[in-house]
């Protein structure tokens, strides 16, 4: 069996500095550092020592953008894109997969975030968070079981 063919490399005007990754992605500079830093997008060096990206790197950045308004962490967006090609625009196939695969973490974020929100007035009228039987913090009283100081049920 015969193996699949490796994604073509960038040619040379493929490639873009730093500064048109960061204008054509609306992301700054930095950002674009730190996310090459957590391996979620890769550069190669000029002879200069300049970073260059292949335009398939701007496709990545919506991705790891979009994930993010949607609430994904930072390292769950690691994890999903180190299975997709390093080289390769992510496709809408690709999109719909890692939108599947986050789906339940959202659904659970969405329930919390309703639960606060029901129990939101309820903590209001008492203005200390710190009540034995807080609906927000301690639900039932339930951390008295595990002694005194502080404790969170969910971070």
């Amino acid at each position: 069996m015969a193996p699949s063919p490796r994604p073509a490399r960038p040619r040379r005007s493929d490639w873009l500095s730093v500064g048109e990754v960061a204008s054509r992605s609306g992301v700054a500079v930095s950002a674009l550092h730190f996310y090459e830093a957590r391996g979620l997008i890769r550069s190669t060096r000029t002879a200069g020592n300049q970073r260059r990206y292949p335009r398939a790197v701007l496709r990545r950045i919506a991705v790891i953008k979009a994930a993010q308004r949607a609430g994904v962490p930072l390292a769950e967006i690691g994890r999903a894109l180190a299975a997709l090609p390093a080289d390769a625009a992510p496709g809408k196939a690709d999109w719909q997969r890692l939108s599947r695969q986050w789906r339940a973490g959202l659904d659970a974020r969405i329930e919390q975030l309703l639960r606060l929100r029901d129990h939101l007035d309820g903590c209001i009228g008492c203005g200390c968070l710190s009540l034995r039987d807080c609906p927000l913090r301690n639900p039932g009283d339930v951390l008295a079981c595990e002694g005194p100081g502080a404790r969170l049920l969910d971070p």
